[in-house]
């Protein structure tokens, strides 16, 4: 394990959603896709506590709607299922039946409350599901050799090239917690959310209020801090589950530990948003904005999601240009609150604008530092004590072949 910056986390390098306690995961190959794993689910022993958030994008997908409800009704998920290849978007009653079908039949195979099953999809928008490849996949489910938090991670991609996990462990009320999670995303990523599906396990004992209130908020600090393209898609989700097994005391607001345990979640959060972001479809480099001097907190996310969303700041680092003033017009067109001849702009450690003037700099030095996989922009707007961290990757040639046969 190594130790992270907060000395209450460590950070488990190959954890993953069946490290906290009580949790399992499989994935399983339906004929959704050609050959790939294209279905997947976690299970825990007993009911978990459970909170998610859900896409802005008015044509909600079935499944999120019928998770929603759920959650709603119960405060519990025990069982989780996703398949990717089919987004169940935009199909009408006939699609919401089908993710009701999908929820009724896994619960019937796993043996839980219908309410407590969670539905997710990812794929093409506007096709039914075919359910006889969808009740293929929950009757695999039992079976040993489908086990497997790899086998799950790798079910949920559809573009992705890689897999996405993250997972810490620290003390509460003397019992090791656990907090973990996987992701898919690489297309369709805009804040709020994106074609981005992220699942948190832990086996900590959570107040349900508390959970869905400290979610929320961490998705503005993670999840709704990246973009890709610009897109925000019908099926965006992060789920989390508790499901107590470690038996501490019941964490919430009051709890005196209760800020570790978010800073856990927090942590586990970023680094799958961080890990999208990476993963972009076509993407070569990791874009991190960093803004700090803001008015606000909120001022300084508006002004790092300006950045990170330009299309023109996305190509010059792919490009290795060190041309600052896509930047500063990406500040300029925030319309957040700002003096700009307060304004002072770095590439890494390279200032390149001081107090909303330009500094002789070395463009050889710009450029070998745009060229590195990962690439930080700090941003000075000297107007208060607001901050905030923004994450993304350069637009490529790849992207749009990827986006102009994503049907074919």
């Amino acid at each position: 394990m190594a130790q992270l910056k907060e000395k209450q986390l460590k950070m488990i390098e190959n954890g993953n959603v069946t490290t906290p306690k009580g949790f399992q995961a499989g994935g399983v190959h339906t004929g959704l896709r050609k050959s790939r794993l294209d279905f997947g689910w976690i299970h825990s022993e007993v009911p978990a506590t459970a909170a998610g958030v859900y896409t802005l994008n008015a044509f909600r997908a079935a499944p999120l709607q019928v998770t929603k409800d759920s959650i709603d009704k119960s405060g519990k998920i025990q069982t989780i299922v996703v398949n990717s290849a089919n987004a169940n978007a935009v199909t009408g009653p006939e699609g919401y039946q089908n993710a009701l079908d999908t929820q009724a039949k896994a619960a019937e195979i796993k043996g839980v409350d219908v309410d407590h099953v969670a539905v997710a999809s990812t794929g093409i928008i506007g096709v039914q599901l075919p359910m006889e490849k969808i009740y293929k996949g929950i009757e695999a489910m039992n079976d040993e050799v489908n086990q497997g938090a790899e086998r799950f991670e790798t079910a949920i991609l559809t573009t992705d090239i890689v897999t996405k996990h993250a997972a810490v462990q620290f003390e509460v009320d003397g019992k090791l917690i656990t907090i973990a999670g996987a992701a898919k995303g690489s297309g369709m990523i805009a804040p709020n959310m994106a074609t981005m599906l992220s699942f948190i396990t832990t086996d900590a004992d959570v107040e349900q209020a508390s959970l869905e209130k400290a979610l929320r908020s961490l998705t503005d600090q993670s999840f709704n801090m990246i973009t890709v393209d610009g897109d925000c898609s019908t099926n965006d989700m992060v789920l989390v589950l508790a499901n107590g097994m470690q038996e501490n005391n019941t964490l919430n607001e009051n709890h005196a530990e209760w800020s570790v345990f978010v800073e856990g979640l927090r942590y586990v959060s970023q680094e799958l948003a961080k890990q999208i972001a990476r993963d972009g479809e076509g993407a070569t480099k990791l874009i991190e904005v960093k803004v700090k001097g803001a008015a606000s907190d909120k001022v300084a996310g508006e002004v790092a999601k300006a950045i990170i969303s330009s299309n023109l700041v996305k190509t010059a680092v792919y490009g290795s240009d060190p041309n600052w003033g896509r930047i500063i017009c990406a500040v300029g067109y925030s319309e957040q609150p700002l003096d700009v001849n307060k304004v002072s702009v770095s590439l890494g450690d390279i200032q390149v604008v001081q107090n909303g003037l330009p500094l002789d700099f070395s463009e050889e030095a710009g450029t070998a530092y745009l060229e590195q996989d990962t690439v930080t922009i700090h941003v000075d707007l000297n107007n208060g004590e607001g901050e905030a961290t923004a994450w993304g990757c350069d637009l490529t040639y790849e992207y749009v072949k990827i986006n102009a046969s994503y049907r074919t």
